[in-house]
Order: C-alpha cells, then structure tokens, then sequence
C-alpha cells in the first residue's frame, strides 16, 4: 500500500474514533430541567389522613402533545404509577435508560426513581397518573 493509502487508512480510523466519541457525549448530555406541551388534570383527590396525616392520593390524567416533555423530577416524596391510556410514552433516565410505553403499560414510579419523558410521536399521549402527594 502506497503512503497516501495508509494516510487514507489513519484517517478513516481518526474519524471514526471522533464519531464515537461525539456520540457518546451527544448520549450523556444533561436531561432536561423545564416540562413542555404536558397538561396535567387533576380528576380527584382523597385526603390520606389521620393515617397518613398531611398526604393525598391523587389521580390525575396528564395529556403530552407531539415533541411533549416532563423534565427531569424525583418521586423521593411523591411515590406514583403512571399508566399510558393513549399514545406513546418514552421514559427515560440517566446512564442511558430509555423505554418505550405503549397504551396498556405502565411505569412504577417508586421513591428511588429520577426520570424524565417525553412524546416521541407525531400524535398526543393520554396518561392516568396515580401518586401520594402533599399538597
């Protein structure tokens, strides 16, 4: 192999080795702080107490318009299941955890639980979102 070859060859090599590594931060970039196109609606609240004084369970339908987002929140004080009824729902968390909920699954959200979603599809996603709140 001629010299420009092995040129061509180191720098194909080069090259790769940036696409990598640019994909790999492009994937650890920071998830997003601030919601957009989520309406949440509250459709009822039972006071908890005196057993659990000062908490609600609420149910709550959530409604995420096409390119919608929930950002980035912690259920350490708010446990919850949010159940898809509509749509497509992708949760996704840090260190690269991504999954897909379709109408009929769900997600626990239990106190250890740091995530975001968003509305990945070009039509609206209809939650019912079930959580222990302080209001």
């Amino acid at each position: 192999m001629k010299t420009s070859g092995w040129f061509l060859v180191i720098l194909g090599v080069c090259c790769l080795a940036a696409g990598f590594g640019l994909g790999s931060a492009v994937g650890q970039q920071s998830p997003p702080m601030d919601s957009k196109g989520v309406e949440p609606k509250i459709e009822g609240t039972i006071d908890l107490g005196p057993d659990f004084k000062g908490q609600q369970l609420r149910l709550r339908t959530i409604s995420f318009e096409p390119g919608a987002v929930a950002g980035f929140h912690s259920h350490k004080d708010r446990p919850a299941f949010a159940y898809v009824l509509q749509g497509t729902l992708t949760e996704l968390r840090e260190g690269g955890y991504i999954k897909e909920i379709k109408p009929g699954g769900f997600i626990a959200e239990s106190r250890d639980v740091e995530h975001w979603a968003e509305n990945r599809s070009g039509a609206k996603t209809v939650i019912i979102g079930v959580d222990i709140v302080k209001p």
